[in-house]
């Protein structure tokens, strides 16, 4: 059964296929042949300046964790045999702070729908019933809807489509190595030498900023210009509100 003929999911595509539509034929004075392309960049745009509250709210969560770490880490010496009576401490001290350990999360729950629709849209050849014009739109000789694993596969990669896909590939990786740097967990010093745990989750935790590239790399080229504008923003925005609200 195909999802996309679902009447509410087709409507949700048809709908947001009018406004890239739009969009592109907005920017074709300007972008050329790249409009479809620039759209996607101006659609991620609009989406994470709509996500900026949510944002906030997550830069003063990780405050609030960070504020919160030596308390924790104090439940879990003192509780450290008993896990049930550390899980209740553990939520009545969030509780008592009127937070919670997935506060801010709201950013990345919101992108994966967006991130399924533009994928969506240039995975089929009609929405809604229609025949599906995006498809037809390329970035630098390669289609919107061109994946290069999918290219890889079938025996259709061109050097253009390296090409391109490596300079997107490349920008992901770069933020996501500055964004490593810049927001390396701490390790704890005091763990034990012999059982490096948190050296452990720190190498962790920075390798997976780059699995945003690897999705890149299967999702279609549309997608993967989202991906890339948004992990870009979120460095940003992560950068700036930081200064607002510093961790303890």
């Amino acid at each position: 059964m195909d999802l996309s003929a679902f009447p509410p999911i087709a409507a949700i595509l048809d709908a947001a296929y009018s406004l890239l539509m739009g969009l592109t034929a907005l920017l074709k004075p300007v972008a050329g042949s790249a409009a479809a392309a620039a759209s996607v960049i101006v659609l991620t745009l609009i989406v994470r300046a709509v996500l900026i509250p949510a944002g906030i709210a997550q830069a003063k969560a990780e405050q609030t964790r960070s504020r919160l770490a030596p308390k924790l880490n104090e439940l879990r010496q003192r509780y450290k045999r008993n896990p049930e009576r550390l899980q209740r401490e553990t939520m009545k001290l969030y509780a008592d702070e009127k937070t919670s350990p997935f506060a801010g999360c709201l950013p990345m729950l919101a992108q994966a729908p967006v991130v399924a629709i533009v994928y969506a849209l240039f995975l089929h050849a009609s929405i809604a019933g229609h025949a599906n014009s995006l498809l037809t739109e390329q970035l630098f000789g390669v289609a919107l809807g061109t994946s290069l694993a999918g290219a890889a596969v079938s025996g259709t990669v061109t050097v253009a489509t390296v090409a391109v896909f490596a300079g997107v590939l490349a920008a992901i990786a770069g933020v996501a190595e500055a964004t490593r740097r810049a927001f390396r967990p701490p390790v704890n010093d005091s763990a034990d030498a012999s059982l490096p745990v948190g050296a452990g989750l720190a190498r962790l935790a920075g390798a997976l900023q780059f699995t945003t590239a690897i999705v890149a790399m299967f999702v279609p080229l549309a997608a993967a210009l989202y991906l890339a504008v948004t992990v870009t923003w979120t460095l940003g925005q992560r950068l700036a509100l930081r200064r607002v609200y510093p961790l303890a």
